[in-house]
């Protein structure tokens, strides 16, 4: 299965559990060009699925930044837009990483453009304010899709296993 089937599983896994998921209505294409415009990296394939179809989502408790705008909000791009773009202004982050969740525990979880597959997909890794070497980040996935996937199915089961 490669990432672009691993976020199709993934898309199906919200909207199969409903009653614990939330998403957004998608973005479209030009929304999706000024997102990586404004963050001068293209998005991996995977990502750019799950985002075209959500815009931004949850399931079970996990919480996945994507990219949306809201009418309060006018045109500013919201999500991994605006705190990829907060955290490398106020925290040094690396421009060539894209924030797509908070880790829980005070760091992000990006993905690293610098580092792209023959799929074009990034892998994903755990940011924290001061870290410089790449090699000590902790990687979570070798792409969005896969990692997506596993943490989606984990807690989907995880809350129905405890409800």
């Amino acid at each position: 299965m490669n990432a672009i089937e691993a976020s199709e599983l993934v898309i199906g896994l919200v909207r199969e559990n409903g009653d614990i998921a939330n998403h957004a209505d998608g973005c479209d294409i030009i929304t999706m060009t000024a997102a990586e415009r404004a963050l001068g990296v293209a998005l991996p394939p995977s990502y750019r699925q799950l985002i075209e179809e959500f815009g931004t989502w949850d399931v079970a408790g996990e919480e996945f930044l994507g990219v949306y705008r809201t009418p309060a909000m006018g045109q500013k791009l919201l999500g991994s837009v605006a705190e990829t773009l907060d955290a490398c202004s106020q925290y040094g982050m690396p421009s060539d990483f894209v924030v797509v969740m908070f880790d829980g525990m005070g760091g992000l979880v990006v993905l690293d453009s610098s580092q792209v597959d023959e799929e074009g997909e990034y892998p994903v890794l755990v940011w924290n304010p001061g870290i410089v070497d790449r090699q000590s980040m902790e990687r979570l996935g070798n792409d969005f899709g896969h990692f997506a996937l596993s943490l989606c199915q984990r807690a989907v089961a995880r809350w129905r296993e405890s409800s």
